[in-house]
């Protein structure tokens, strides 16, 4: 039998689970609304960004100005160059951040956020293309707007009616939907997008490229084929990355031998002291060059299922090598 405290305790995580998920089912409804406001409107915004010679201007305040901050800062990582401005503090000297190459983004829910319409007759004065983002069309800042896109939302999730929540989630995800249709059409590419994130380990991995992480000159394991099984064991000892390249006189690959292969010998009761590495390599080599992105060699070895990848030039020769403690290390896993 439950006891009285577990049986609230059972309720009330009932109560939470239960209006998270009407939470979720009214924001939902809030993004299946707003595909008839994707129409022409939303078109020529995209136009007047995309033409836009300055930075696209995002302003709000209170929660639609926290949206404005992210939505700027997405246009901003996406190849649109934007940045927010708080409408109070533009009253107050910050307007000077405008000039007349740029477009402004105005966010109101309502429409009528008086800080907001306080700065629109300078924003005309001079001549600024206005986008504005309501949940009212008929409102003074959507008339007085260039463009108007409606982010109206049939209801709030919150049951007051009074916290903006399902409001902002459809402003965001307008803002989105705007800044990812500008990336398709500036041809943004993913070596776009890491020049403006080079920190922490996503700069990394889309910066970093294979020449960056590899072991090179006296560092690579190598042997000649003549090479016996252990002259090979003591190369991949010596150089630790659990592999060792077989290169003739001219350091073209031939072929490669692993801690995995020495397994399956062993299991043959081959002679590793005997035997030639030749008898014994793997001629069909999985490697890399030196300017693949190391994302892409790391995707490589992961379909491959391989710990390690052999660096060569075009002309076939061991210019480095590199495992995936290398990548570990580079902060690209």
């Amino acid at each position: 039998m439950s006891t009285p405290n577990a049986s609230h305790r059972d309720s009330l995580t009932q109560h939470f689970i239960d209006q998270g998920k009407q939470v979720l089912t009214i924001e939902r409804a809030a993004i299946d609304g707003l595909f008839s406001a994707i129409n022409q409107d939303f078109a020529r915004a995209c136009e007047l960004m995309l033409q836009c010679k300055g930075r696209v201007v995002v302003t709000g305040m209170g929660k639609s100005g926290h949206i404005g901050g992210k939505i700027a800062a997405t246009l901003a990582s996406t190849g649109t160059p934007a940045f927010f401005v708080h409408p109070g503090e533009a009253s107050h000297g910050d307007l000077g951040m405008i000039t007349g190459k740029d477009v402004v983004i105005a966010i109101s829910n309502s429409g009528e956020t008086h800080e907001v319409l306080a700065i629109l007759p300078v924003i005309k004065r001079l001549g600024v293309p206005l986008i504005a983002l309501t949940g009212k069309p008929d409102s003074t800042l959507a008339t007085l707007a260039d463009v108007h896109i409606c982010v109206a939302v049939a209801e709030e999730a919150c049951p007051l009616g009074l916290a903006p929540t399902a409001s902002t989630t459809a402003t965001l995800v307008m803002g989105d939907a705007l800044a990812v249709a500008l990336l398709h059409a500036r041809g943004f590419t993913a070596d776009d997008f890491a020049l403006s994130h080079p920190g922490g380990s996503l700069g990394k991995r889309l910066l970093l490229r294979v020449s960056d992480i590899m072991h090179t000159g006296e560092r690579i394991p190598k042997v000649n084929a003549d090479a016996i099984i252990t002259e090979a064991l003591l190369e991949i000892s010596r150089k630790g990355l659990g592999m060792t390249t077989i290169v003739d006189a001219n350091d073209t690959l031939l072929g490669l031998f692993t801690d995995g292969d020495l397994r399956r010998i062993l299991d043959q009761r081959i002679d590793i002291h005997q035997t030639p590495i030749s008898k014994t390599m793997t001629t069909q080599c999985i490697t890399a060059h030196p300017e693949m992105l190391a994302a892409e060699a790391l995707k490589l070895m992961e379909t491959r299922k391989v710990n390690g990848l052999i660096v060569i030039d075009k002309n076939k020769r061991v210019v480095g090598a590199f495992n995936m403690h290398d990548l570990l290390r580079a902060g690209v896993v």
